[in-house]
């Protein structure tokens, strides 16, 4: 078993983009993510490219986010969306399930869950549920 010092080591750049995508296919396809799929528009491309620029730098690789816009804060970008525990936890059981989807080492796994649910929880704006959830923001149209 290989342990590496950040999991861009261990997953690479192709490795961290084909997470992003898994996650993306799966919350567009799970009735499990329908919340969190409303938020988005209905092309992905743009919000895929922007989570795996964000998450490319955050597992230590390249400034390929930062150097886009200039910070790699999340509240900021997700300010304007509902996002309760109800939206934290689908976003987080679709990283889940693309983690187990994904050919990704048990070691590498375990090094990003926790910091993937901190980052998810320090996203989310609201204490409880969404009572317009039929008419979010949409995420994509900015």
């Amino acid at each position: 078993m290989t342990e590496y010092a950040t999991p861009y080591q261990g997953l690479g750049e192709d490795g961290i983009r084909q997470l992003v995508d898994t996650f993306y296919n799966i919350m567009d396809t799970s009735p499990e993510a329908a919340g969190i799929r409303r938020m988005h528009g209905e092309d992905l491309s743009r919000i895929k490219k922007m989570l795996g620029n964000y998450l490319v730098e955050w597992m230590g690789g390249p400034p390929v986010y930062s150097s886009v816009t200039g910070s790699m804060c999340m509240t900021d970008p997700h300010a304007g969306f509902w996002i309760g525990p109800k939206e934290r936890d689908e976003w987080l059981w679709c990283m889940d399930q693309a983690m187990a989807q994904v050919e990704m080492q048990d070691t590498l796994k375990t090094m990003l869950k926790e910091p993937l649910r901190r980052i998810a929880d320090a996203v989310r704006n609201q204490e409880g549920d969404n009572p317009t959830h039929s008419d979010p923001n949409i995420i994509a149209a900015g």
